[in-house]
């Protein structure tokens, strides 16, 4: 299943087009700052399988007031470039493919 396009963001990495998104609203988990923030990419022509970005970041609408770094378009271009180099084909069809860059986040519990 492909991205909402509803919200999504148009960014090249280079020179393929993909679109991006993060979650408007956070999830229970995340608006509790419980878990961090994830955002989604796909391919912008052909979209196959997803890329699932976790950050170690709280959601920036979480509902404790946690300080949170907004996701910027160069961090969404370093994490492509990352899962391309680790096997993510975005024009494959397939399930997601995850990647997990919360070593630093500290839920609040």
């Amino acid at each position: 299943m492909g991205l909402v396009r509803k919200g999504s963001r148009r960014i090249v990495v280079d020179n393929t087009v993909y679109r991006w998104r993060l979650r408007g609203r956070p999830t229970y988990f995340q608006g509790l700052a419980w878990s961090p923030c994830s955002f989604a990419v796909e391919h912008a022509d052909t979209p196959g399988s997803t890329l699932v970005v976790t950050t170690d970041q709280p959601h920036p609408s979480n509902w404790i007031g946690r300080e949170a770094e907004p996701v910027l378009p160069s961090r969404v271009a370093a994490a492509v470039r990352l899962a391309l180099s680790d096997g993510w084909t975005p024009t494959a069809p397939g399930s997601a493919f995850h990647l997990d860059q919360s070593a630093n986040f500290t839920p609040s519990f």
